[in-house]
């Protein structure tokens, strides 16, 4: 397996609840399987994955355990290299080699790796994606939301949360009178409320015709999270499944929605997993990146594909990356992004 370590820089800093980022460190990851060279990306995120450091380690450890020429021969040897990935305490990592293994297995088989799911109701050329216009003024917001729908976009999240209530309830009844009912709105809260800040949230935007509201309440606290559901908004998990196995907020009926980041849950198989027992069980699964690189982001958009009739995703994210590891196969175009149809994940990129 090669691993090369890259570093590229953001549009724009982000601040996140680990502090702010400028630049996306992470691997890029070669490995041969079934006669074929996979592609993957290990790019940890803080707050979300494992450290830069314990990632390289545990690649490392997966390029001692797996027998990479017996994956080329007959394709197998390469279990005892995932086995030595935990993807509870290592997803980005094991999101790397994953992602090479199915790259790997589908350009082998000689379908795009969403087809090579099994899942998708038959060829499925594009996915549609949201657009997400932030977390500023009143009229700063408005023009954002509007420059989005006249791009084409249909579905808009906002960040909420940061501000007092009456502000965001007033920032999102903006957006929705100047676009009109024919576009979604979602909202993220990015886990800023408490119990009872967040129920008068739900119920002040359901008024605006908000279609979910995105971790109004801590990570941690599925208890709160079921007992907003039912309110007329629906509720969506995302930084709860740092905390917590998708399994045991499925149980705990904490969702109606659930957001899922490949880098996050150990790579696009577990991704996909997730999404089907999720639809299941009732909830909506929505696909998204961690600002990944082209070829993590591809691959999201490859399980998503996957999911039939799914929703507006959060895979238009490539506009964050000032540079990337090669040329972006996803065209944005009318509020969706295009799969491509070559075997594998199809994309290609320069170690």
């Amino acid at each position: 397996m090669k691993v090369e370590p890259f570093s590229l820089p953001l549009s724009t800093p982000l601040s996140t609840a680990a502090g702010t980022i400028d630049r996306r460190e992470g691997f890029l990851i070669d490995y041969r399987h079934r006669g074929e060279t996979g592609v993957g990306e290990a790019t940890p995120l803080p707050g979300w994955t494992e450290s830069v450091a314990d990632c390289a380690a545990a690649l490392d450890a997966a390029t001692a355990a797996a027998d990479e020429s017996e994956s080329d021969r007959e394709g197998t040897g390469h279990g005892s290299g995932l086995l030595a990935m935990d993807a509870g305490e290592t997803p980005a990592a094991r999101h790397g080699f994953a992602t090479a293994l199915l790259d790997g297995d589908a350009r082998a088989d000689g379908v795009p790796l969403y087809e090579w799911f099994g899942t998708a109701d038959g060829p499925v050329e594009s996915v549609p994606v949201n657009a997400t216009v932030g977390d500023g003024s009143v009229e700063a917001t408005v023009t954002a939301a509007e420059d989005a729908v006249a791009r084409g976009l249909d579905c808009l999240k906002l960040k909420v949360g940061a501000r007092p209530l009456a502000e965001d309830r007033e920032r999102v009844r903006a957006v929705r009178d100047a676009v009109g009912p024919g576009t979604r709105l979602r909202l993220d809260a990015n886990a800023s409320y408490d119990r009872e800040t967040a129920a008068e949230a739900v119920d002040a935007f359901a008024s605006a015709d908000v279609a979910y509201v995105e971790q109004p309440l801590p990570a941690d606290d599925l208890d709160g999270l079921r007992g907003l559901r039912g309110r007329g908004v629906d509720i969506a998990v995302d930084e709860s499944l740092t905390e917590y196995v998708a399994q045991e907020v499925l149980d705990a009926d904490a969702a109606d929605v659930l957001i899922l980041k490949p880098m996050v849950v150990g790579g696009p198989g577990n991704a996909h997993t997730i999404a089907m027992r999720a639809r299941e069980r009732g909830v909506e699964p929505v696909v998204t990146t961690t600002i990944d690189a082209v070829v993590a982001r591809t691959a999201a958009v490859h399980v998503a594909a996957a999911i039939p009739d799914i929703r507006p995703c959060g895979l238009a994210t490539a506009g964050m990356l000032a540079e990337d590891l090669g040329p972006d196969p996803c065209s944005l175009a009318d509020g969706r992004l295009s799969v491509p149809q070559s075997p594998g994940l199809g994309v290609e990129v320069s170690p």
